[in-house]
């Protein structure tokens, strides 16, 4: 079971990046720039630390998220999407015109006690 998931054409985006950077990581931090937006960033160039919540992976990628955003998405299943336009942070999607999004939706009675158990 699974936290994070992606859709088609997020992963499109994801595999035409990974030509040029094969080792990528997401990352969501909530900070400046475009907020809460999923970050796809070269793994080397990212310090992740006891504060970074790993949620799953998507499209081979691992998916990390600040525990305090974790505290506020914790109850929800997230689902990376790209839209058209550009967005305003470092993620290496940004030059292609596109920007990666969150859909959310809330756990369901499986999801939730299958993560209970798990933490």
């Amino acid at each position: 079971m699974n936290r994070v998931a992606i859709t088609e054409r997020a992963a499109t985006i994801v595999a035409q990046i990974q030509e040029k950077n094969p080792h990528l990581i997401f990352h969501q931090s909530g900070g400046c720039c475009d907020g809460s937006s999923p970050m796809l960033l070269p793994a080397e160039d990212f310090y992740l630390d006891n504060s970074d919540v790993f949620l799953g992976e998507i499209a081979g990628i691992k998916y990390y998220m600040n525990q305090d955003q974790y505290d506020y998405w914790k109850h929800t299943h997230l689902t990376v999407d790209v839209t058209e336009g550009r967005g305003a942070s470092f993620s290496l999607e940004i030059p292609l015109g596109v920007r990666f999004i969150i859909h959310s939706r809330l756990l369901n009675e499986e999801e939730t006690a299958f993560f209970s158990e798990a933490t």
